[in-house]
């Protein structure tokens, strides 16, 4: 191999990398999202921030039932529940569970298996009074459902 033939090598590689790098700057912010979460929307410190690292604003879908107590006399052992309607929701592969007020909102990622009917029942601590919500990603896209737990001492609630 002579001196053009190791020049054209190596252009070849650098057009090569040029590709790759264009099409890596040219995925959609989603895309993106997917490669680094969780690990960013687990250090988000503020709800917006962790919604932001999954990629997407969810919108609230009625398929996503999501229970807690309307009171929690113990915010470090809170019950929940996460159900989906896979008639309308189809295709889950991921279930996040947020805690609005926690200093690290999001407190849970599950990957459902496909073809899984998705029932989740976990305990999540709570901080304070405040939003908990249940996102959930269907065919590429996040849907949310949300509910207010106070936690209070006593379970006196008021």
């Amino acid at each position: 191999m002579n001196k053009t033939e190791k020049g054209r090598v190596s252009r070849r590689r650098l057009l090569n990398w040029v590709a790759l790098l264009s099409t890596a700057v040219a995925l959609p912010a989603r895309a993106w999202a997917a490669v680094t979460r969780p690990d960013t929307a687990f250090g988000a410190t503020a709800l917006d921030q962790a919604l932001m690292a999954l990629g997407e604003t969810p919108t609230r879908h009625e398929g996503v039932i999501f229970t807690t107590p309307d009171i929690a006399e113990n915010g470090a052992v809170v019950p929940i529940r996460v159900e989906v309607d896979q008639t309308v929701l189809p295709n889950v592969s991921k279930v996040y569970v947020l805690v609005e007020m926690n200093p690290n909102p999001l407190a849970a990622v599950f990957d459902i298996a496909s073809g899984t009917e998705v029932y989740i029942e976990t305990r999540v601590k709570v901080a304070q009074t405040g939003d908990l919500y249940a996102v959930v990603e269907s065919d590429g896209q996040l849907f949310m459902a949300s509910r207010e737990t106070k936690v209070t001492l006593g379970g006196c609630g008021g």
